[in-house]
């Protein structure tokens, strides 16, 4: 027999968002619009030079990064887009099944995954009733055995965001040689002033990891470009466990000229999050129940009747992501595919 680790068995497997010819596709959160025009021109440039290897040390970009987020290099590590980064946080952290990666359930559907991949124990704490991080419960979770808690914020797929005082209160409960992650993904769609933002609070408490993507807001999910801001321990740590050239030459490339082009494309958020709220309220008017959503996606918690509501919109070729028998999740897109996601909705009878 080849000698491949029995748990592989029982991984849960990573579902993308369906493709479906001629349908609409509102299941991966990916932004309607392509790349930039100045990223687009970066990246055939870069790819020009493909026969070379990447820089691997990604040291052009760290310091465009620094600079746009006011850090020192030396605390920021990037990597093949914000996924990756979150295994390697536990592969720094965690040596085995006695050591336990604490998250809120459900929240991004990655965590279990690259927990197990680094035979580490996953340990999980319900949302409350409004779909939110129970941050009190997941503080009185923490063991002697936790190594590291990630925080979605927006929470992915439910959409609220994490409060600073309910997070400040939170790191400060837990140990400080607890590694916590905020993870910060669709950070640029957030118009909550009470959310947390995690950078100007890496001074204050060192145990913490900010962690950001190119993906979203940036329009570049895929080009692969995440990055962390830590201490300078912890981004050392990354890159030792980082796999040699990861993030390769265009995703490089496309990231520099983003930030040089960012107030230009992000811009465009404004947009999304006027469709996100005008969607939701209709939603609510239908009769589904959406909680108060800061991403580019809204969540309808739907239980036994997902896979149904997921059926009835690709029928009518919507394709929307169903998360087991939790609920549904829709990307947010433009005007016209919104309209049509809304009049597929009210076709299906509204919940009780």
């Amino acid at each position: 027999m080849t000698p491949i680790r029995p748990d592989l068995d029982t991984l849960p497997a990573y579902v993308p968002g369906r493709t479906v010819a001629g349908a609409i596709k509102l299941a991966s959160n990916e932004v309607t619009d392509p790349p930039a025009p100045a990223v687009l021109d970066a990246v055939a440039r870069a790819a020009a030079g493909g026969n070379r290897y990447p820089d691997m040390g990604v040291g052009e970009l760290t310091g465009r990064i620094a600079e746009f987020q006011r850090i020192e290099p030396e605390r920021v590590a990037v990597g093949c887009g914000s996924v990756l980064l979150c295994q390697q946080l536990v592969q720094i952290t965690c040596l085995g099944p006695d050591d336990e990666v604490l998250v809120a359930w459900r929240s991004f559907e990655a965590y279990p995954i690259v927990t197990q991949i680094a035979g580490a124990t996953l340990r999980t704490v319900p949302l409350d009733d409004d779909y939110r991080h129970d941050l009190d419960a997941m503080a009185a979770a923490v063991t002697d055995r936790t190594r590291l808690v990630f925080v979605c914020s927006p929470n992915n797929p439910t959409g609220p965001a994490v409060h600073r005082d309910e997070f400040v209160r939170f790191m400060e409960s837990v140990p400080d040689t607890l590694l916590v992650a905020l993870d910060e993904a669709y950070a640029e769609y957030v118009t909550d002033p009470d959310a947390v933002t995690g950078r100007p609070l890496l001074d204050e408490f060192p145990n913490l990891v900010v962690l950001r993507t190119f993906s979203k807001a940036y329009r570049m999910a895929g080009l692969r470009v995440g990055y962390a801001l830590a201490s300078p321990e912890v981004t050392t740590a990354l890159r030792k466990v980082a796999p040699p050239f990861a993030v390769n030459s265009m995703a490089q490339a496309g990231a520099i000229a983003a930030l040089e082009h960012r107030e230009e494309i992000l811009a465009g958020c404004a947009d999304v999050v006027a469709e996100r709220d005008r969607v939701a309220a209709r939603l609510r008017e239908l009769g589904f129940t959406v909680p108060q959503t800061q991403a580019n996606f809204v969540w309808l918690p739907l239980g036994e009747r997902t896979a149904e509501f997921a059926a009835h919109c690709a029928e009518r070729k919507v394709i929307v992501r169903p998360f087991a028998a939790d609920g549904v999740r829709v990307t947010i897109s433009s005007a016209a595919e919104n309209d049509a996601l809304l009049d597929v909705a009210s076709s299906f009878p509204a919940p009780s």
